[in-house]
């Protein structure tokens, strides 16, 4: 009973207990999990712009609008190309001695999900122009305009990137729009957000959907994706959900000789590999297949293309895009 009476021996005691539990239940599980989980074979540590990027993105309070998760259910597909693991954050470190990990997973999406936004979205002239002002590419947009991170310059110099927005969003602007330090690491940041392909020996979760059926047991519509869908989530950023694009930026897919033309085979190409023929016009990256399109995925989006806003093209099979598509690879 003289224990319970000596505070210095019960006091010590009870000290000695919360840090063997420490020990127990958080340290020696932390070092054990530090020692067995590893990034994936594939992924690439941030670079030091990336990481600077990183920061600013943190800085910002990106994370209060946008995840870094994509769930396993069927609305997340137009986000990556397969459900998130916790394996994806693997290189996820303190900030510094005195900051711990951040987390960017998230829990709003007042804006998209941003996990695999460099596939998705890899146009640094895009991530640019949407940095700017995002009204200026996403006409719906509610995200605040960063202009702050900009610099508004009479001339050029070497290694300075203009940044072309449509007049209307450059009133009170004279000069040329060149991103800041802080605003190329952050591009470099978003660029570098990319779902690392599982190597064969990880199962890849599903996606839980429903495949709605009509009277007869077929499935709704002609086999193939959701073509809006997919031109949604890919190419109306630049070329606008009406098709018509931006002047001086991205070209317009409404009455396209190349959308409503008979080649096809040019077509899928641009559609997989890019295009960068007219220097009036931002470089189209190689969306088929940073977002990894499959043939029907790539038919359904141009038979999407060629009739929409009074285009009236002719629709392709996924059997005729695949031909194509074995040819070019």
């Amino acid at each position: 009973m003289d224990f319970f009476s000596d505070h210095k021996k019960l006091f010590s005691s009870a000290l000695a207990f919360f840090l063997f539990l420490t020990l127990v239940i958080c340290i020696l599980p932390a070092l054990n999990n530090q020692k067995v989980y590893k990034p994936l074979p594939g992924s690439k540590a941030l670079t030091e712009e990336e990481s600077h990027g990183k920061e600013i993105y943190i800085r910002e309070g990106c994370v209060g609008c946008h995840t870094q998760q994509v769930r396993n259910v069927d609305m997340d597909q137009v986000f990556g190309g397969r459900p998130s693991l916790a394996i994806d954050y693997a290189r996820n470190r303190r900030l510094n001695l005195f900051q711990n990990t951040a987390t960017l997973m998230g829990t709003e999406r007042t804006g998209p999900d941003l996990i695999n936004i460099g596939s998705r979205q890899p146009s640094k002239e895009w991530q640019y122009s949407h940095l700017f002002n995002p009204r200026s590419v996403v006409p719906e947009s509610v995200m605040p305009s960063y202009q702050w991170m900009f610099l508004i310059k009479d001339e050029l110099q070497t290694g300075d990137v203009e940044v072309n927005v449509p007049d209307k969003f450059k009133i009170g602007i004279k000069g040329k729009i060149v991103p800041s330090k802080d605003a190329q690491d952050l591009v470099a940041y978003l660029l570098s957000l990319k779902q690392t392909e599982l190597p064969k020996s990880i199962p890849t979760r599903e996606f839980l959907y429903k495949v709605e059926k009509k009277a007869d047991g077929n499935s709704q519509g002609d086999n193939l994706p959701d073509g809006t869908t997919l031109f949604t989530t890919n190419c109306a950023s630049c070329h606008q959900a009406n098709g018509e694009g931006l002047p001086g930026a991205f070209p317009a897919l409404k009455g396209s000789p190349v959308v409503l033309g008979n080649d096809l085979e040019l077509y899928v190409t641009i559609i997989m590999k890019g295009y960068d023929p007219r220097p009036e016009y931002a470089t189209m990256p190689a969306v088929g297949t940073n977002a990894g399109f499959s043939p029907a995925e790539v038919a359904a989006l141009i038979n999407h293309e060629r009739t929409s806003w009074g285009n009236t093209g002719k629709k392709v099979t996924a059997d005729e895009v695949k031909v194509i598509m074995d040819k070019i690879k």
